[in-house]
């Protein structure tokens, strides 16, 4: 395997690795690096990918220079490799919503966490990052996203995951292929939180929605989050 390096939009990293042993043609694995005066990650990945992945993430900036660690939910592929992370970067602080504070970050994480409430943001220098609640969505009552507001892009965790090899970015649609995965696969709990949520992060009108399984979609991002909250909303 390879953990192949995107830059999906100014000084932001997607950091891929496709595993061909999963699902009928592969499954790829994305973490994101957002390069500033203090870099973040978002997605820690699994153990076992952890080599892969901080090499590449080396290939961009010194391990050291590494400030905030963040994911969406517990996870092995969110949140298994969070104390590699930690012992490889010394400067590096785990940050997560309050829910995942409480239930699993600050017992798990070998380093002090921070608690991000709703629409808090971190200035990281030249870049800033908003912290979205978003329990259950894609699931998991600690599940949470964050936004980078000057690039417009929004890391999506498992929303829009799609089976196979992809391109780094695309235009085309995902949506189709959202659906198809989560009727083979239903990862995302149709809750009375779905259709609120999505249409929340539509009204952002993000640039690009960096998926975690999947390619980085730059097209009608809006028109991409409103046509899966109609999605979940024929649920209902």
């Amino acid at each position: 395997m390879k953990t192949e390096v995107t830059e999906i939009a100014d000084r932001i990293y997607r950091l891929s690795t496709l595993v061909p042993q999963i699902g009928p043609n592969g499954f790829t694995f994305n973490q994101f690096l957002v390069d500033a005066d203090e870099p973040l990650l978002f997605h820690y990945g699994h153990r076992a990918m952890f080599p892969l992945i901080s090499a590449a993430v080396k290939s961009v900036i010194p391990l050291d220079r590494l400030r905030w660690t963040t994911c969406s939910h517990v996870e092995g592929d969110e949140s298994g490799a969070i104390n590699e992370w930690l012992a490889a970067a010394p400067n590096a602080q785990p940050a997560h919503g309050q829910v995942g504070i409480n239930i699993w970050v600050t017992d798990m994480a070998n380093r002090t966490p921070r608690a991000l409430k709703n629409d808090e943001k971190i200035d990281l220098g030249g870049k800033t990052v908003r912290w979205l609640d978003t329990p259950h969505v894609p699931h998991n009552w600690d599940a949470g996203l964050i936004y980078e507001e000057t690039t417009g892009t929004l890391f999506s965790s498992d929303l829009f995951t799609q089976m196979g090899p992809c391109d780094a970015t695309t235009t085309g649609d995902i949506v189709d292929a959202a659906i198809a995965t989560e009727k083979a696969i239903p990862y995302m709990p149709s809750t009375p939180q779905a259709e609120p949520t999505l249409r929340r992060l539509a009204a952002l009108e993000p640039k690009t929605i960096a998926l975690m399984h999947g390619p980085a979609f730059k097209g009608d991002c809006r028109a991409a989050l409103d046509a899966l909250a109609d999605h979940y909303a024929a649920k209902h």
